[in-house]
């Protein structure tokens, strides 16, 4: 055979070219990829809840007309000393027991409790890479928004029912404190503290904010029951002792109502006629 006859011959005997796949469905075919989107089009990260709480720098004026001799302000005074070892002793029992809710309370009105609780705050504030919370529990006498010269935000009483976030009611007056105040006295306290909401707020605002420590500047314990009502959801109790005013027996009332429902932990002397007693 020619060699041109053999090439015809092998064209005849090559198998048909195989027939192209049919398109897919439209339903089948790929989804083509989205188109890359711009750095500046991803939605902002959300700060963190504590970071939302709205900062407002203390009223220098305002806390003067207040007359309260704040730790912030008076570094080198014996006050300021004896709060920075209050605090420091209330963080070694707090940290070995793994609490952080205290109430500061006395046996009657005029020990200073406000006084001592917003001190003590300030106090804790200090402590580096810390977060505290003041919260004014006296509906009867609410003072810490006078003591730290600010205004009240929102209501307090809706906060703990629970109408309020905490992001909208606290307020920041240093970095690493934050506030609740209250600007309006109301009679009915025990009610607003028994709440179902309350104890839900509160375990929220601790979860949420991260803190460190919650300080409760709450009333008199012999003088009505809001404090008692508020007791089963703090870790301990600091007594503030009027040492020109208060008795032994008011002190082992106090003892014995706190009995059972919380830890004592400890009785803070205010108004001492000694120089270099805790708080004179």
């Amino acid at each position: 055979m020619s060699e041109q006859g053999f090439k015809r011959f092998r064209r005849r005997r090559a198998p048909a070219a195989a027939p192209a796949p049919a398109a897919a469905p439209a339903a089948e075919q790929p989804l083509a990829a989205p188109a890359a989107i711009g750095s500046a089009q991803l939605p902002a990260t959300l700060p963190e809840p504590w970071d939302r709480i709205r900062q407002l720098p203390f009223d220098t004026a305002a806390q003067d007309h207040a007359g309260l001799p704040l730790v912030s302000r008076f570094r080198s005074g014996p006050a300021a000393k004896s709060f920075d070892l209050l605090r420091t002793r209330l963080l070694h029992t707090l940290k070995d027991r793994g609490w952080k809710r205290v109430a500061v309370t006395a046996p009657s009105a005029g020990c200073g409790t406000t006084f001592s609780a917003v001190n003590l705050a300030l106090s804790l504030a200090r402590v580096p890479d810390s977060r505290t919370i003041l919260m004014d529990m006296n509906f009867r006498r609410p003072g810490v928004a006078r003591a730290l010269g600010m205004l009240p935000q929102g209501s307090l009483a809706d906060f703990l029912s629970g109408a309020v976030q905490m992001e909208d009611q606290l307020l920041r007056p240093m970095p690493s404190l934050a506030v609740g105040l209250n600007g309006t006295a109301d009679q009915d306290a025990a009610e607003i503290l028994h709440g179902r909401g309350c104890a839900a707020a509160l375990d929220d605002m601790m979860l949420r904010s991260g803190a460190d420590t919650a300080i409760f500047d709450l009333p008199p314990v012999l003088e009505h029951d809001d404090t008692a009502a508020v007791l089963p959801q703090v870790d301990g109790v600091l007594l503030i002792s009027d040492g020109t005013a208060t008795t032994a027996a008011q002190l082992a009332a106090c003892e014995k109502m706190l009995a059972g429902h919380t830890q004592l932990l400890g009785v803070v002397l205010n108004k001492a006629r000694r120089a270099d007693s805790p708080l004179g």
